[in-house]
């Protein structure tokens, strides 16, 4: 692939992640973390960054996005990405792209409510940029992401040249655990999820610039990764020092849209509430894009549907539940989305470990219910449901309960134990083993399987 290609697929990989979420976690983190925003900010990037790179470099590696789900049994993998897609897209993700949207870029400058003129505006211009699938790299990549960019730079510049003030003193958990505080805010973002969903258009992407060979699909997967991870993180270090240097105009523990309204207000006048409505909606807009694209590429390869028509849906539906508020929008969907971060986590563990070694057929199967029970109580514990005598248990013996990944050691004890399994020529005779290792010379765009 063309290194001008591979720079604008990396641009628009970069806008489809940088929704208003993004934007506000780290200037919450820079101000509570103070004089300790370089350890959180390690830890953040860590797993905000860091398990999304991962995760496209991993998809890029198995060639086909099917591949992640490809060992479990068919209505085992179809259920997991429906339910996968219905929550980035139309019943969570998206429409909190939109409330958000409204909420920052919009409301500020009305006396009156509007969101629902706002949804009908801001859902057509959506399907209209993500109608023809093949025009997303042109819409995003060379158009929207510059400017996106360009805005950024903006307030990234006035932050550094001109602080209005210095960080102070860490405040709560920062003050004897930052970096773990900031792994925890990391994860918190979700976005390992979202590179699950996006690894559908980043992926055909990749293939529409008359990328076949396998080899050459997982190459350009790193390449695209590596501008992704670079631009997102310039991103979080400049929103997370406009959060330490925010102490004389905000109170440790205030929301990251509060902190970035008042920021920008102070700095740039009137025109940084209108400098930060065109970052946000610009940002929510390449998500909802993205989104659009990614749901509606899944329903036309699996069922055959029209992709105009699903789209048309996917937005009409982001639309309608849009208008039913972002608390009721969170209430709703926000339990989901915990669960699923971890077993799509897990999966793109288990399908990588799958590309270099000869694993169990239990491998997929084990690390999903795992990363599900476990998930479960992670969420649990962050809705603040869990009864307060399990909760005591918990935390006395299930490792990183508090971190909210309580999920992760049992997840990757089943992976080492199914690879044990997998290498194992007796268990190969009884469990029925798969050798599904990416074979780089070829053009395959599948996994190998071998009995």
């Amino acid at each position: 692939m063309k290194t001008q290609d591979i720079f604008v697929i990396g641009l628009m990989t970069f806008a489809l992640f940088l929704g208003a979420g993004n934007l506000i976690f780290p200037p919450a983190m820079g101000l509570n973390a103070g004089t300790s925003l370089s350890s959180a900010m390690g830890g953040f990037l860590l797993t905000a960054v860091g398990l999304p790179t991962f995760t496209i470099i991993v998809l890029g590696r198995i060639g086909n996005i099917r591949n992640l789900t490809k060992a479990l049994p068919n209505w085992l993998g179809a259920t997991f990405w429906v339910l996968l897609f219905t929550a980035i897209g139309p019943a969570f993700g998206m429409p909190r792209a939109v409330t958000v949207a409204y909420e920052m870029g919009i409301k500020p400058f009305l006396e009156s409510d509007h969101l629902l003129l706002f949804s009908i505006i801001f859902s057509a211009i959506t399907l209209l940029l993500a109608f023809k699938p093949g025009n997303i790299v042109t819409y995003i990549g060379k158009i929207i992401t510059p400017a996106l960019i360009l805005l950024l730079c903006g307030l990234g510049f006035s932050a550094f040249i001109h602080p209005l003030g210095l960080p102070t003193t860490p405040y709560g958990d920062y003050q004897h655990s930052a970096v773990t505080s900031g792994l925890i805010q990391g994860y918190m973002t979700m976005d390992a999820i979202a590179a699950v969903g996006f690894g559908w258009v980043i992926i055909q992407a990749i293939k529409a610039k008359g990328i076949t060979s396998q080899q050459d699909i997982a190459s350009s997967s790193i390449k695209i990764a590596g501008i992704y991870a670079v631009l997102m993180s310039a991103c979080y270090i400049v929103m997370g020092y406009v959060g330490a240097t925010s102490a004389t105009i905000a109170e440790h523990g205030m929301n990251g849209s509060v902190i970035l309204t008042r920021y920008v207000a102070e700095a740039f006048g009137q025109y940084g509430q209108y400098l930060l409505a065109a970052i946000i909606i610009m940002a929510c807009l390449t998500t909802t894009v993205g989104l659009t694209n990614a749901c509606a590429e899944y329903y036309q390869d699996t069922f055959k549907a029209h992709f105009g028509f699903t789209a048309a849906i996917i937005v009409v539906l982001t639309g309608v539940i849009a208008n039913f508020g972002l608390d009721e929008i969170l209430k709703v969907s926000l339990p989901a989305i915990l669960v699923l971060c971890p077993i799509a986590i897990a999966l793109t563990l288990a399908s990588f470990t799958a590309s270099i070694f000869t694993v169990s057929r239990l491998t997929h199967s084990g690390m999903l219910i795992t990363a599900t029970l476990f998930g479960t109580l992670d969420a649990i514990n962050i809705l603040g449901k869990m009864p307060l005598e399990f909760n005591a248990l918990f935390v006395r013996y299930l490792p990183l309960y508090n971190a909210n990944a309580s999920w992760l050691l049992p997840s990757v004890l089943i992976l080492i134990t199914t690879v044990i399994i997998g290498r194992t020529s007796t268990a190969e005779k009884i469990f029925g083993c798969v050798d599904y290792r990416l074979n780089t010379p070829s053009n395959l765009t599948d996994y190998d399987y071998e009995r």
